[in-house]
């Protein structure tokens, strides 16, 4: 017998500008052996289906309208369950070492943007850039789906917060 999808409907903090990042992830973590877990949001949440796929989830998504997605998570036989911290996810492709890095050559604000658009348009633009050439963004809060983004395509990155609560990061193309 299957079970039921744990339920996260994830539209009430996305409506209000919050980040469901850590909910979502927690989600994950509470599945049992086997479950899928059942996500509705806002948006098509693309950066996700990366994330998660990363985990060994296989994602099914549909438009159930006024611009609202239902996505159905569910685990793969290959399901890996690595329970690394999202610190530790966030802090591998970090460059720790000290050599001098060019100057950007794009910097981006994305501050006023709403989720999904800072992630996306920071990866549009590191896109551009030729191996070795950086760029730096301006975020509205750290970006913990950015980060496990920027590992799986071998790019580096450095970033912290800036006194205004906003995080600044700068990548270099891998």
């Amino acid at each position: 017998m299957t079970q039921p999808h744990y339920e996260l409907d994830v539209r009430p903090i996305l409506r209000e500008g919050g980040e469901p990042f850590l909910a979502v992830m927690q989600a994950v973590d509470a599945l049992a052996p086997g479950q899928s877990l059942r996500l509705l949001a806002t948006f098509k949440p693309i950066p996700l289906f990366h994330v998660l796929g990363s985990r060994g989830f296989e994602p099914t998504a549909r438009e159930i309208g006024n611009g609202d997605w239902e996505v159905i998570f569910t685990p793969t036989e290959s399901q890996s369950g690595g329970e690394a911290s999202q610190a530790e996810s966030a802090n591998n492709g970090v460059d720790k070492a000290d050599e001098a890095w060019p100057e950007p050559i794009i910097e981006f604000n994305n501050c006023d943007l709403d989720p999904p658009e800072p992630m996306v348009r920071t990866l549009e633009g590191v896109e551009t850039l030729s191996p070795g050439q950086t760029l730096a963004a301006l975020l509205p809060r750290e970006p913990l789906f950015l980060f496990r983004e920027l590992e799986s395509r071998g790019h580096l990155w450095r970033g912290s917060f800036d006194p205004e609560g906003h995080y600044r990061i700068v990548i270099r193309r891998g």
